[in-house]
């Protein structure tokens, strides 16, 4: 890893939306870290609750307190091969499909610097990825979140990249996910149509928004309905950042296990380690052939054993 330290220092701000989390855990979610950098940066005196440093990472956060961390120096970073056990669902010599698992960031970043889906995958093709998003991000067209699992298509070459980009631009890029959502939609199925920009207050979060949004295009069908809870199939026509999430969220349905948008009472009632997200079904034209070509991936345990659950608990 190559790291390019800078001089500058950025702080983050946040009004607690939160009751009874540990400060090192709310940290490491809100600044997208991992706990033991959230907890160092705790220790070290890097964060503030209402304007005083707290050094004690078991400090339980209260809603509506105002914290903020001072993160160290931005690293530039780029992106060594690394050997990994990866879920290669089919590969030729334009594209790869992976089956990316939850808890696994698709591509190095500051907090993030290995064990990327993007580490993985430059061992696996010894560095032959598309180069179109940098050092940082080869041959990732669209990505997923860190504890969503499921499908995504990684490009080998430039013009796979740019034939899948221009896909997903025309909304012919076929993305259906699964998801366990608290509640159940009024109507059986139907189109969410709103716009997405980044939360005004809290830049981690997105919300729907007329203040420097993008158009947002969520289809949705319950498949299975519980008590308190349904299993909802949700079709993207745009890819806007955590867009399912917020739509969900939006009509008071968050995807269960949510760290950033379901309510507290219903944030993880199943011991899940994020939200209960699954890309189950992809669609792609083949850059070279102009074949159509689908593929899906089964729910991952985690997503099975919460349904076995609202089946046996929940009816």
């Amino acid at each position: 890893m190559n790291n390019i330290p800078s001089d500058v220092k950025e702080i983050m701000e946040f009004v607690c939306e939160s009751d009874g989390i540990r400060l090192d855990a709310y940290v490491s979610t809100m600044c997208e870290l991992t706990r033991s950098s959230a907890s160092r940066l705790v220790e070290n005196g890097n964060v503030s609750v209402n304007g005083k440093a707290v050094t004690k990472k078991s400090f339980p956060v209260k809603n509506g307190l105002h914290i903020a961390v001072t993160l160290p120096p931005v690293e530039v970073c780029s992106a060594t091969a690394q050997k990994m056990d990866l879920d290669i669902v089919y590969e030729d010599d334009d594209i790869i499909i992976v089956n990316k698992p939850q808890g696994m960031v698709v591509h190095p970043a500051p907090g993030n610097p290995d064990k990327t889906l993007v580490n993985g995958l430059m061992y696996h093709c010894e560095g032959r990825l598309s180069g179109i998003n940098g050092v940082i991000r080869p041959g990732i067209v669209h990505r997923i979140d860190k504890d969503t699992s499921g499908l995504l298509v990684v490009a080998k070459n430039d013009n796979a990249h740019n034939c899948l980009a221009e896909q997903i631009k025309e909304h012919s890029f076929k993305r259906v996910y699964k998801a366990v959502v608290i509640g159940s939609f009024s109507e059986g199925e139907g189109r969410i149509d709103l716009p997405i920009g980044r939360h005004h207050t809290n830049r981690k979060k997105m919300a729907v928004t007329s203040q420097n949004s993008k158009e947002a295009a969520t289809n949705y069908k319950t498949i299975e309905v519980f008590r308190g809870y349904s299993l909802c199939e949700f079709r993207l026509e745009t890819g806007r950042t955590h867009q399912i999430r917020v739509h969900a969220s939006h009509f008071g349905h968050a995807v269960v296990g949510d760290p950033l948008y379901a309510p507290l009472e219903g944030k993880n009632p199943f011991n899940l380690s994020g939200q209960c997200l699954h890309a189950q079904v992809l669609g792609i034209v083949h850059p070279t052939s102009g074949e159509y070509m689908e593929f899906e991936a089964p729910l991952p345990p985690h997503f099975e054993r919460t349904l076995e659950l609202l089946r046996k608990n929940y009816n």
